[in-house]
């Protein structure tokens, strides 16, 4: 689990705000756990360097559960939306699970529920990601 805590400096007060990534597998699919806000600064780094480390590992197929997530400025959105199409350029698919109704009526006004899958629950994403048929080169069984 990736534990980021920002803290920028307000007067005398200080504010924290976290971002907690926990990432966990469920068959190809890896569920990424997001609690807290993606906004801009080390939040949003965070996040981006997640997604890149899973590119790298060709895990392609990637269900965001964002039913922890309090809040998202318009960097975490452009983060997601970047993230959606590095991930998609390889062949893969970045789905949604958990949005609040505030989270959603954010992706309705802002028409990002063209480029997310959003689903009710996880059973139904990982379901959908089975019949999701990725372009990553796999090398056939051979038996000698």
């Amino acid at each position: 689990m990736l534990d980021l805590t920002y803290t920028p400096r307000c007067r005398s007060l200080e504010a924290v705000i976290n971002l907690y990534i926990n990432e966990r597998q469920a068959g190809d699919v890896t569920v990424l756990d997001l609690k807290g806000r993606l906004r801009v600064g080390g939040n949003t780094v965070a996040f981006h360097k997640s997604i890149r480390h899973l590119v790298l590992e060709n895990k392609l197929l990637i269900l965001l559960n964002l039913a922890d997530v309090t809040y998202i400025d318009s960097c975490g959105l452009g983060e997601m939306v970047a993230s959606q199409v590095s991930v998609e350029n390889r062949g893969g698919k970045i789905k949604l699970v958990g949005l609040t109704e505030t989270l959603r009526e954010l992706l309705v006004v802002t028409r990002l529920l063209a480029v997310f899958d959003a689903y009710e629950n996880e059973a139904d994403a990982i379901q959908d990601f089975a019949d999701h048929n990725p372009r990553i080169e796999k090398s056939p069984l051979a038996f000698v």
